[in-house]
């Protein structure tokens, strides 16, 4: 084994990998001994500890924080075979859990593929690369899909920006068969026009479909209002489930005409907002609109540790905002897709939006991510999504 394949690690930095997680940092290798500034970004290396004790395979990226990812404990290298096995593996609990191929069936670390995304719609395939290592591997994983699933088309979506932490390019583009501009999403009674090539990052947000499920008990015959709409999906499925009306709101004219589709698609009605959510709040606020369900379900605030004071305040200034357009005793759903944020900071975002708003609350529901965006139990980057519900009463007098 040349120091070109191998990565040896320093004194006590080998702990979190035994641990289970799978994240090498650069200052966690020994240089000396293993430089890595030549290694090729998305190479195969045999991970080591200082006394050349074996931890497992995975791929180097010399211009990364992350500078190398564990994909196998096995004492072989990982090859097409074992990519396929580990297709497999993702597939059969979504196959398990799911009626209909509607799904994430790969979600990066927690399916021991890190650095890949794969969506599934129906006959359709959109995925994502984010690590130069998966990169390198992507002819061995679409063969592995094909194998598996005969797709009709498969598109890569790699126009995320972590990918420039890994210095790759980013763009779309058909990797095998045809792919249409719309795919189709199945979720509860509905279906979901969803565009593959121009959508938010794989299309739709498969990760709040359990909380979705959960939150339509509190919408018959009330007003909903649905923020951060995109598709729709909350939106559309209060309307399905006999909310009296539904508004969505999203900063985007295409969001716009795709809610409206997806409306007419389910054969209900939803009015839609397309204004920035700040403003859309605060301008149905100054009309008088009051309703019996707000959902927030904005986009990452902090995406970046540095992020987290301003990120912080855009949370507790939506959340106000929000509280401020129920009736008494209206239900609020607020998530938040933020790592940094963790759940305790979320309840404390709405305990503290109550006490500015002069209201009280009930928490009647904890939520996360669905069972197809599993978590990996030593990598608590793997758990980010969080949702609560409240039921919001006035202040007693």
């Amino acid at each position: 084994m040349t120091t070109e394949n191998l990565l040896r690690l320093r004194p006590q930095e080998d702990r979190r990998l035994r641990a289970g997680h799978v994240w090498v940092f650069n200052n966690e290798v020994n240089v000396a001994v293993t430089p890595i500034k030549g290694m090729q970004p998305g190479s195969m290396v045999r991970i080591e500890d200082c006394r050349s004790g074996f931890l497992g395979w995975g791929y180097v990226n010399p211009a990364s924080l992350i500078c190398a990812r564990v994909l196998s404990r096995a004492k072989t290298m990982p090859d097409a075979e074992w990519i396929r096995a580990r297709l497999e593996e993702a597939l059969e609990l979504r196959e398990r859990l799911y009626p209909t191929p509607h799904y994430r069936l790969v979600f990066g670390e927690a399916d021991s593929l890190p650095g890949l995304v794969v969506d599934r719609y129906g006959d359709q395939l959109v995925v994502q690369l984010t690590t130069a290592g998966m990169e390198a591997l992507w002819p061995l994983v679409m063969q592995g899909l094909k194998d598996l699933l005969s797709p009709k088309g498969i598109l890569l979506r790699n126009d995320t920006s972590t990918r420039e932490l890994e210095g790759l390019e980013q763009y779309v583009k058909v990797a095998d068969g045809e792919v249409p501009e719309f795919g189709e999403a199945l979720e509860g009674d509905c279906r979901f026009k969803v565009p593959l090539k121009d959508g938010q990052k794989t299309g739709y947000f498969y990760d709040q479909s359990k909380n979705r499920d959960s939150f339509l008990k509190y919408v018959k015959g009330g007003r909903v209002l649905d923020v951060f709409s995109y598709l729709g999906a909350w939106g559309v499925r209060a309307a399905k489930a006999g909310a009296a009306s539904v508004t969505c709101v999203d900063s985007s004219a295409r969001a716009g005409e795709w809610i409206r589709e997806n409306a007419a698609l389910n054969g209900v009605e939803c009015d839609v907002l397309v204004k920035d959510a700040f403003d859309a709040l605060r301008d149905l606020e100054t009309a008088g609109e009051r309703f019996d369900v707000v959902v927030l379900d904005p986009p990452a605030f902090i995406k970046k540790r540095k992020d987290q004071k301003a990120g912080l305040t855009a949370y507790e200034r939506i959340n106000q905002m929000g509280l401020k357009l129920l009736k008494p005793g209206g239900i609020l759903v607020t998530c938040s897709c933020s790592f940094h944020l963790s759940q305790e900071d979320l309840r404390k975002v709405v305990v503290k939006s109550l006490r500015r708003t002069d209201q009280r609350g009930q928490l009647l529901e904890i939520g996360g991510q669905g069972p197809d965006h599993p978590v990996h139990p030593a990598i608590p980057e793997t758990a980010y999504l969080k949702s609560m519900v409240f039921r919001v009463l006035p202040r007693e007098r």
